[in-house]
């Protein structure tokens, strides 16, 4: 004889095969379950089924403490005690139905969506935010600069500097205005009083060199010479680069000798592309920029005689601040009175000079100086120029 035990709610019951053995028997003399069962006690000591409508013997075993669930889920209801379990009497069979313990549904919406309905906004800190972003269809051209300088200027947003003026020198030997590039014609050096040569073209010029201090020599007499010569790239005159095989008269200006891939070399010199050889060489020079002090050898006592005798004062003779307006003159009667044993006084001479004010600190004024004559001897004149105070004149026999 073997007992069948089912489990519902934490609580077993067992059923005897004795019991259900005699129940068949006496199916017929028992038509139907007592009403009550509480009338009839069992033999043995065994706790009856609080629910149970039936004579069955009931072992109440000890219940299992539950789970103690996180605080976060919901509190779970279960159903009342009297539906925990029925009995359905029938005078055929004893069926008995059993409800289990109902689940909690899955909701598949979110992560977020297991928390309480109370809690769920509940101390929000932070809200969620999308961007679109649309991209228009077809080819889209981005504006060029000239267009949004001029939606700049419009919107009025940015100050644009003054554009820089035009340098309008000329070098004497390729004839090419400003200055060039530093890794090709160089800066502008000048040679005489509105004269200029670029560096590369004076220094790559045949008759040429540079002594040890920078110092470039002999480039007039390059000069001289390349005013007859043509090149043989752009044919035009200036041209002062030579090839150095013997007897080869391809000559260049340094500009059109690049352009002509003509080879340059680190002892300073050149062939030309018909005898340049074939392939690179160890000793081929790429790269003209020239960065060490460099400047153009001249006479300057010549070049100051120069400017005193030009009639025509077409230029203005400038060094840093000071700026010469007028020379002067002296005549035989006045040179044993307007000079000294280190400088002359020549009447007419006139210059300016932008320095500090006597008025100002941090501020600059110009000063008029010149030289005048007064009972046969010099007088020198200061006039101090200043915006907003009238002129002041400064006058005294000795320039100090």
């Amino acid at each position: 004889m073997k007992d069948i035990v089912f489990c519902s709610n934490n609580c077993f019951v067992l059923y005897s095969a004795a019991v259900q053995a005699k129940n068949s028997e006496n199916k017929e003399s028992v038509p139907s379950l007592p009403q009550s069962p509480m009338k009839e006690r069992p033999s043995k000591a065994f706790h009856q089924y609080s629910n149970n409508i039936s004579t069955l013997d009931v072992h109440c075993l000890p219940q299992l403490q539950e789970k103690v669930s996180p605080p976060s889920s919901p509190p779970i209801m279960f159903p009342p005690a009297f539906e925990a379990a029925k009995v359905e009497a029938k005078p055929d069979e004893l069926k008995v139905t059993v409800k289990l313990k109902p689940r909690l549904k899955a909701i598949h919406s979110s992560l977020d969506d297991c928390r309480p309905p109370s809690k769920k906004w509940k101390g929000m800190k932070w809200k969620k935010w999308s961007i679109q972003i649309v991209i228009p269809k077809g080819s889209f051209k981005p504006p060029c600069e000239e267009e949004i300088d001029e939606f700049l200027k419009k919107l009025g947003t940015t100050l644009k500097p003054d554009p820089v003026p035009k340098d309008y020198r000329k070098c004497c030997f390729c004839h090419e205005e400003g200055d060039g590039l530093t890794d090709g014609p160089a800066r502008l050096l000048n040679l005489d009083l509105d004269l200029w040569v670029h560096l590369n073209c004076a220094l790559w010029s045949t008759e040429v060199y540079e002594t040890q201090a920078g110092a470039l020599i002999n480039v007039e007499l390059a000069l001289r010479r390349g005013l007859q010569m043509k090149c043989m790239f752009c044919h035009k005159m200036g041209a002062t680069s030579g090839c150095h095989r013997l007897r080869c008269t391809n000559i260049y200006h340094f500009t059109c000798a690049i352009k002509a891939q003509c080879m340059f070399f680190k002892d300073k010199t050149m062939l030309c592309p018909m005898h340049k050889p074939k392939g690179t060489h160890e000793q081929e020079l790429s790269y003209f920029a020239v960065f060490r002090r460099v400047y153009v050898q001249r006479d300057e006592v010549r070049q100051i005689a120069s400017i005193v005798q030009r009639g025509e004062r077409d230029h203005t003779f400038r060094v840093g601040s000071l700026i010469f307006h007028a020379v002067g003159q002296l005549l035989p009667q006045q040179m044993q009175a307007f000079h000294s044993s280190k400088a002359l006084f020549p009447v007419g001479y006139e210059a300016s000079r932008l320095y500090w004010s006597t008025r100002y600190a941090n501020r600059r004024c110009r000063y008029l100086c010149s030289i005048e004559e007064k009972d046969g001897l010099p007088l020198f004149v200061i006039k101090v120029v200043e915006q907003g105070h009238e002129d002041l004149v400064l006058t005294d026999t000795t320039p100090k």
